[in-house]
């Protein structure tokens, strides 16, 4: 059985990140995926490569704007409280657990570290939420826009997994931004999450109010699709934590 695919609207596809979507046919329509083939409830994704040392921040690599220092987003104080729960939980040798990196990055280190060890042994002091729990899949969404409006968008693309966003290069999906000063994310009534073939979705339901850099200010609302492999054998690491699947936001009128 194949699915139809979706178009997306211009501006939905830069505030996911997606430079290009092409011209669309329904404009108020967003979708993560360029092909929409595959069912919301898909087999586990075990064959990509496992995460096994803290990520690297590839938006340094990729010559993206400088981030916004975690000290300069939160505070000093607040920032070496944040670096300190990541220095220990983090088993990695040269951690990103820095104030001088965005306060997303240093977030993402902490739940990659806590979900590597979750069910190991009794739960590291820190790792709140749990691994496995609703709240760290809503996490992953509010760390996502987090990342953005620091400019961080190595740390902003690593929420779709090991490989990033599907069908895009971190350079594709950074110039998805390029026109956008900020977002706000609100994130709306959470249900109970559902399991099939391997892998447990969770559905984040948001609105997210978007100010590009003319100072038009737009709003959509939709849901994200968040899923985690369910222990099953083989998977990486990165597959057993919280990731995001799927997006699908549509335009709404502004306030």
């Amino acid at each position: 059985m194949r699915y139809p695919k979706l178009a997306w609207a211009t501006s939905v596809c830069a505030l996911i990140g997606l430079a290009a979507c092409g011209a669309p046919k329904q404009p108020d329509v967003a979708e993560s995926r360029n092909d929409a083939a595959a069912p919301l409830v898909a087999s586990p994704d075990v064959d990509a490569p496992p995460q096994t040392a803290a990520p690297v921040n590839v938006a340094t690599a990729a010559a993206a704007p400088q981030p916004l220092s975690c000290a300069a987003d939160i505070g000093a104080t607040a920032a070496a409280e944040r670096v300190k729960l990541c220095r220990n939980v983090s088993p990695a040798t040269h951690p990103p657990c820095n104030a001088a990196n965005s306060c997303a990055l240093i977030e993402n280190e902490i739940a990659r570290s806590c979900a590597l060890f979750d069910g190991k042994g009794d739960p590291m002091p820190g790792c709140d939420p749990a691994p496995k729990s609703v709240a760290a899949a809503i996490a992953v969404v509010q760390r996502y826009y987090a990342a953005i409006n620091a400019r961080d968008y190595g740390t902003a693309w690593a929420q779709w997994g090991d490989d990033g966003a599907p069908n895009q290069t971190l350079q594709g999906f950074q110039a998805g931004f390029a026109n956008t000063r900020s977002t706000r994310v609100t994130i709306g009534k959470v249900e109970p999450g559902s399991a099939g073939a391997g892998s447990i979705y969770q559905t984040v339901p948001v609105t997210v109010d978007s100010q590009l850099q003319n100072g038009t200010v737009q709003r959509f609302a939709g849901d994200y699709v968040v899923r985690r492999v369910n222990d099953v054998e083989g998977a990486s690491p990165g597959q057993l934590r919280w990731h995001i699947g799927q997006a699908t936001l549509k335009a709404v009128p502004a306030p």
